[in-house]
């Protein structure tokens, strides 16, 4: 018989699942698993971010601008999961640096629009690729036919669930 440490009784005692078991609830709980790959895939590539010497919510802010005609704070903010006062300062800085611009929008004086500047573009462009490097390591053991279904269900997924939006379920299709 395999002795049990103090923190499994513990767990066993809490009614919590223990080491022993092979199956844990969060193994197979979808916000649980998109939560652990999103922080481990992310992980890895904000190392080379950081390198570059942009911090994880700039480059959040330039890839969501890539392509766009310019985005407002709130906008922004939702695209970069930050909250609207960390990211104002954020997008403060990087006007001080040169790599977006902020302008005002006429009919709305108090809303601001956030554009990438030709020198953040530099920017952008280089870690775009390294991005799209990462990414293709990343979903390379799955083979190129379920990366794309991967990519096309996680886009299905967050269309069902906008941001800041409720979802009704249909429960007699269950």
């Amino acid at each position: 018989m395999a002795a049990i440490n103090g923190e499994d009784m513990m767990m066993a005692e809490s009614g919590l699942q223990t080491n022993a078991d092979p199956q844990r609830f969060v193994e197979d709980y979808l916000a649980f698993l998109l939560a652990q790959a999103s922080s481990r895939i992310s992980r890895e590539f904000h190392h080379e971010v950081e390198a570059a010497g942009v911090s994880v919510t700039e480059w959040r802010v330039l890839a969501s601008l890539d392509g766009s005609a310019g985005e407002s704070i709130g906008a922004l903010s939702q695209l970069t999961l930050t909250k609207q006062p960390t990211l104002s300062k954020v997008v403060q800085r990087m006007e001080a640096e040169g790599i977006v611009s902020r302008t005002r929008v006429r009919s709305d004086r108090r809303q601001t629009v956030v554009k990438i500047t030709p020198k953040g573009q530099r920017l952008t462009d280089t870690l775009r690729q390294r991005a799209i490097e990462h990414q293709t390591r990343v979903l390379a053991p799955f083979g190129q036919d379920n990366a794309d279904m991967l990519i096309a269900m996680l886009k299905e997924l967050l269309a069902l669930h906008p941001p800041g939006g409720s979802v009704e379920y249909d429960s007699s299709a269950e």
